[in-house]
């Protein structure tokens, strides 16, 4: 455990050198952020009106967490560096290296996010509070729960990518699988919640990846209940164990295929 925790240390100190690429990246996580809150402010005819069950500060606050979920834990990047890894067969020389594969991928990349979140998470609530004009009313336990979602969302889409990347033991490209991953996470629970789509949908996608990944953490911050939080928190380490135990089945498989062939 000590190894893994001195790799996510080092990675903490290394992203420190990049504060400037997280600003830049910012610009693109306003511009969404400013076209859709223009889109609220068009289709909510009245602030407090209520659609689908939330009024327009809500859905923008949605939109900003779980923004700030997707932006900040990089799945592209992370699926690209595995994928290459296995391509590029440098995975061999990481074989005999005095830790596991799949723990140091988790470990270095919680790492290299950790300064994101929190700048992230400053700027999301700075742009929030500037549009919106206030916080949803949420107690200390309620922020911690919360917190802690939030961290497991990461976690859950952590695994997921690192699962896509480990099936380039087995295909030429995983980035279309990446593509259609990250459409599915987007499209259904980040730039909407459940709730808007049709209930026969709502439904299975309230028992989907995406209340651990997006939805979950967006709901608990604009509607927190501690019924809802209890479900969200079991759904997301369900999502995380089987996510991991996958991973490692994958993984096993494919060093078994290498050594196979010949390494």
């Amino acid at each position: 455990m000590k190894k893994y925790l001195f790799i996510f240390k080092s990675e903490v100190m290394t992203s420190l050198q990049y504060v400037f690429d997280i600003v830049s990246r910012f610009v693109s996580y306003l511009l969404i952020v400013f076209i859709f809150v223009n889109l609220w402010n068009y289709i909510y005819s009245d602030p407090a009106e209520i659609i689908n069950g939330y009024t327009m500060s809500q859905m923008m606050w949605y939109l900003i967490i779980t923004e700030l979920i997707w932006f900040t834990v990089g799945s592209r990047s992370l699926t690209k560096i595995v994928s290459e890894d296995i391509k590029t067969g440098s995975i061999v020389y990481k074989l005999n290296k005095p830790y596991d594969y799949i723990n140091y991928i988790i470990s270095s990349h919680l790492g290299s996010i950790v300064l994101k979140l929190i700048m992230f998470a400053i700027f999301g609530a700075s742009v929030g509070f500037i549009f919106i004009g206030s916080f949803p009313p949420l107690s200390i336990p309620m922020i911690l729960i919360f917190i802690l979602s939030t961290i497991l969302a990461l976690l859950v889409n952590t695994v997921f990518s690192i699962i896509i990347a480990l099936f380039s033991f087995y295909v030429e490209d995983s980035s279309p699988l990446h593509w259609v991953y990250s459409k599915f996470i987007l499209v259904l629970g980040t730039f909407f919640p459940v709730e808007y789509f049709p209930a026969v949908i709502a439904e299975i996608l309230k028992f989907s990846p995406i209340v651990a990944v997006s939805y979950g953490p967006a709901r608990l911050f604009v509607s927190f209940s501690y019924d809802l939080a209890w479900k969200v928190l079991l759904a997301q380490v369900i999502y995380l164990a089987i996510a991991y135990l996958i991973a490692r089945l994958i993984y096993k498989k494919g060093v078994k295929k290498l050594n196979v062939n010949g390494g």
